[in-house]
């Protein structure tokens, strides 16, 4: 990738060294002329690959013997043309230790500029426009360098050289302060009036790296609770910006893997158990908050000036894009924020946060957009053609596939609304433009009622096709870990469209990338009114009761049904579709130990059913029936010991770790009953629960076992998943 500081780290090593020679971007990646003596050589190749700056990295380093005469000196030359066929522009990288050194130094010229960067850090893919990623095709084409930014960028040993957004105070990029109505207030420090106005309890519209955050301070109920009510978000968590790693510690339990995670240079927001520092409505009935630390200059200044750890919430309302521009941020946010702290630094792509936590010992990306777009991963199968994957309805995201590289565009959210499909289609189309390629092979779910079905559909294409939900997912886990297959791939979620037209979400199937078997499910779950049953659990905990009881479960042991119209709900589970998806036994299970009737959003109750969940305990009884194509992991032993256990008293906690005890221990023994001993691929949203994913892979020792990492196991992975599909299906393989 471009914009790493990759050339000048080469340049600065050459000389270390005493080499000679040149080094250049060309269209198959960074090559480097080098002439020196053997030994010199060896420690140039070793130092390649094992010193890099901290957001490079090398996918292949190959080398060969080179003939001709050694210049005088090293240099870097310009970039060969064609560069868009490999190289690519690289993600947005959170403010470096240098920089934040700098900008808290009384004596530097960026003395708290809030636009400051460096080689190593700072607007990547957000202020981008066309490649290759130079500064006239940046959104700073428009702010000429001064005399002294001009030296920095044009001198090799300056940690700024090439650094195509530099930036000063007295050439860059300024903030300004616009009062409720949007109106200039022509202050000496804007920074300043926005701490002001946070700490005294009011909303901030903020813009930031790649769009418009809503900010307020984290532990005042009231400024909170107003955020909720004028966002109309009513229950879903928001995230935490902490100053620091002190202020993270004195906020949330973090693990050492926790640290680097939200240390790196991604600097997503990470899940972490919290200490009880934070109002009570950031994240209600939730036991852990997402905390990130600051990745821009503006953000490190803030958080210095407030002194107190904010909420950071994307600036929009409920269900919207978020808001890019300063004027459309003042006619979306108005009546939301109290007032806007603003800047004049072009975004040309919107970039939301990345999400990411810890699980089994590693991190996995959740959601995945800031720090990791738009980073290509090498396909398993090359691409006789460019490809663009449409994903699916919800997280959406896209992947376009080209050569021997997928490439997942940024999370863009649920497609519910039409404005969050028209930026889903034009940021498809920008990366398009950056990969230069206008795909002609298009691939989408099999959902027929999915927004990217109907636009994969609407397109013009040469070729379309359509993957199962599951499969999908499966092969997102090959792509990502270049798995060869065959392998059982094991995808646990809510719901997916499966080929004979019912809900799959717990499947076990043989996998390939051309194809699949289903070899198991669990046993279905009817949902009774439909979507009605997946917001309201007790429909589904009924459901799981009157099958493990044969339609006598002892109701009475549960306030949960209370006033609840048990006859003619009933009368309707015979007919309504059934469901295999293990997120909707997770609603069930938690509506049953928890007593929550309903779920304000999508996966609330399974995410508080892991985190309620303590201690190490066996699990309870289940069967895998094999009289039955495919076979079924059978839970109704489970629902009746779980009703024997809360009516003898058993607390939430206990009764909690049972439940993830038993899942895991059924789908390992299913596993291991149909998988003999090929590789297995853990996928589908579900595998975002650190308690199941370890319990599974612990009950697969001795098995090689691939969870998703780089791409989110959720419907975020799908596209690159179909993608992966659509390769081999392209090249005709069984």
């Amino acid at each position: 990738m471009q914009g790493v500081g990759f050339r000048p780290w080469v340049y600065q090593l050459a000389l270390q060294l005493a080499v000679r020679g040149t080094v250049k971007n060309g269209p198959q990646g960074v090559t480097i002329d080098a002439f020196a003596g053997p030994d010199v050589l060896d420690e140039l190749l070793t130092r390649l690959a094992t010193e890099l700056p901290p957001a490079a990295r090398i996918d292949r380093l190959e080398w060969a013997a080179l003939e001709g005469e050694a210049p005088a000196g090293f240099a870097i030359v310009a970039s060969e043309t064609g560069l868009a066929a490999r190289a690519s522009i690289p993600p947005d990288l959170a403010m470096c230790d240098a920089c934040r050194e700098e900008i808290h130094d009384p004596h530097a010229r960026r003395f708290h500029y809030p636009f400051t960067n460096c080689t190593h850090c700072g607007p990547r893919f957000s202020i981008a426009t066309a490649i290759p990623y130079d500064r006239p095709n940046t959104t700073l084409a428009g702010f000429p360098l001064c005399a002294d930014c001009r030296a920095e960028y044009e001198n090799p040993l300056d940690r700024r050289f090439h650094a195509q957004p530099i930036a000063c105070p007295a050439c860059g990029p300024r903030l300004a302060w616009l009062d409720a109505e949007g109106h200039p207030d022509d202050v000496a420090d804007p920074l300043e009036r926005a701490a002001q106005r946070l700490r005294r309890g009011d909303l901030v519209a903020l813009r930031g790296l790649g769009g418009f955050h809503l900010a307020c301070d984290a532990l005042d109920d009231q400024a909170v609770g107003e955020l909720r009510r004028r966002k109309r978000r009513d229950l879903k968590p928001f995230a935490v910006m902490v100053a620091d790693v002190a202020m993270a510690l004195r906020c949330a339990e973090l693990s050492p893997e926790d640290l680097a995670l939200l240390c790196s240079p991604s600097r997503p927001i990470v899940l972490a158990r919290a200490k009880g520092a934070f109002s009570a409505s950031v994240a209600p009935g939730l036991a852990e908050v997402g905390l990130f630390l600051p990745y821009t200059p503006l953000h490190e200044l803030l958080l210095a000036r407030v002194g107190r750890p904010l909420v950071m919430t994307s600036g929009n309302r409920s269900s919207e894009p978020m808001a890019v521009e300063n004027a459309d941020a003042v006619a979306r946010l108005r009546g939301i924020a109290d007032g806007f702290l603003v800047h004049d630094r072009p975004i040309a792509t919107r970039t939301d946060d990345s999400v990411a936590r810890v699980v089994a010992g590693a991190p996995m990306v959740l959601r995945r957009a800031r720090g990791y777009v738009p980073e290509s991963l090498e396909a398993p199968v090359p691409f006789a053609e460019p490809v663009l994957a449409l994903g699916g309805q919800l997280k959406a995201t896209f992947c376009i596939g080209k050569g021997t590289r997928l490439t997942l565009g940024p999370h863009v959210g649920d497609l519910d609304e039409l404005s969050t499909l028209e930026d889903f289609s034009a940021m498809s189309a920008r990366l398009a433009q950056f990969l230069d390629v206008d795909p002609q092979v298009l691939v989408h779910d099999l959902h027929p009622d999915y927004q990217t079905t109907r636009l994969a559909l609407e397109r013009p294409a040469r070729v379309r096709f359509a993957v199962q939900h599951h499969h999908a997912h499966v092969a997102a886990v090959m792509a990502e870990h270049r798995l060869s297959g065959p392998v059982i791939g094991v995808a646990f979620d809510g719901t997916g469209w499966g080929d004979d037209g019912t809900a799959w979400g717990g499947e076990f199937l043989l996998a390939t990338y051309a194809g699949y078997q289903r070899l198991a499910t669990f046993r279905p779950l009817p949902l009774a009114g439909g979507e009605r049953a997946i917001h309201e659990p007790w429909r589904l905990a009924l459901a799981a009761l009157d099958d493990a009881f044969d339609g006598a479960p002892p109701l009475e042991a549960f306030s949960l049904f209370d006033g609840r119209d048990v006859p003619n709900l009933r009368r309707l589970l015979p007919g309504a579709l059934r469901a295999h998806g293990v997120g909707r036994i997770f609603d069930a299970a938690a509506a049953l130990m928890l007593g929550r009737a309903e779920a304000g959003y999508e996966a609330q109750l399974a995410m508080a059913l892991e985190q309620t969940a303590a201690g190490d305990e066996s699990p309870w009884p289940y069967l895998l029936d094999r009289t039955v194509t495919p076979w079924q992991v059978d839970l109704r032993p489970m629902w009746r010991a779980l009703v024997a256990d809360l009516t003898a008293g058993v607390g939430a906690p206990t009764l909690a770790a049972r439940f993830h005890a038993t899942l895991a221990a059924a789908t390992a023994h299913t596993v291991r009953a149909v998988g003999a001993s090929l590789p297995v691929a853990l996928s589908g949203g579900c595998f975002a629960n650190a308690r199941l994913a370890a319990g599974v892979l612990a009950g697969l020792d001795g098995y090689p076992v691939a969870l998703p990492r780089r791409v989110p196991p959720g419907d975020g992975g799908l596209a690159l998943g179909q993608a992966a599909v659509a390769a081999a299906r392209l090249q005709g393989e069984p």
